[in-house]
């Protein structure tokens, strides 16, 4: 009688710890799916915003080649003005180079702060040759000048919209990360930090930039 006694207290001991382990398994395949379901959200927000920077590269990359071709034209009429002139062409080449490296990894915030910086320089140097130009009523006129300054003006309206769309990819992927539980997990899958937006210091400057199809038909 002890014996039968001891073995159904050891069947109902396994059966109680076979139970415990088989519910144990199902939360941890239960946790395992969602972190893997969340980590490849994170990837997918994380190529989507990298997409978006890509947009980006092609139009500044547009802008960057567009520029000399202006400063050409600009050269014969504003030789007075040459200090000015070089600027514009010296804060280019810094902004084409600090693209250069953010497009490698977008990802990267100090990249993306060196960018935002060279492209708010060159912004505030193209502002002034552009004040500059209104004393110069031949220029304006030139056949050469309204077609670069057209497509200058519909290059800028594009990287507008780029940078639009890329905030907006970069903001989803931050909501994500933030989002429980994602925020738990989310550093030691390799996304311990937040996206940083394509903004700039002086913000409203930039925004209200001259421009370029106004000047050069007023």
């Amino acid at each position: 009688m002890n014996s039968l006694l001891l073995i159904s207290a050891i069947d109902g001991f396994l059966l109680t710890t076979l139970i415990c382990v088989g519910v144990l398994g199902i939360f941890v395949i239960i946790a395992l799916m969602i972190v893997w379901s969340g980590y490849n959200r994170l990837v997918r927000l994380n190529e989507l915003a990298d997409n978006g920077f890509a947009d980006i590269n092609v139009f500044c990359k547009r802008r960057y080649d567009l520029i000399p071709n202006l400063i050409a034209v600009a050269k014969q009429y504003m030789a007075h003005e040459s200090g000015t002139l070089e600027a514009v062409i010296q804060a280019r080449n810094q902004a084409q180079g600090a693209l250069k490296g953010a497009a490698i990894k977008p990802s990267d915030a100090g990249a993306v702060q060196a960018f935002m910086g060279a492209e708010q320089t060159l912004t505030g140097t193209l502002g002034r040759m552009f004040a500059l130009a209104e004393d110069y009523p031949d220029l304006k006129a030139n056949t050469n000048m309204l077609q670069i300054q057209d497509e200058l003006s519909n290059t800028e309206d594009g990287i507008a919209r780029a940078r639009e769309g890329y905030n907006n990819q970069v903001t989803n992927f931050n909501i994500h990360r933030k989002s429980v539980p994602t925020i738990i997990y989310a550093s030691m899958v390799g996304f311990a930090n937040d996206r940083d937006l394509l903004e700039f210091d002086d913000q409203a400057a930039i925004e209200h930039a001259p421009d370029v199809g106004a000047l050069f038909d007023s």
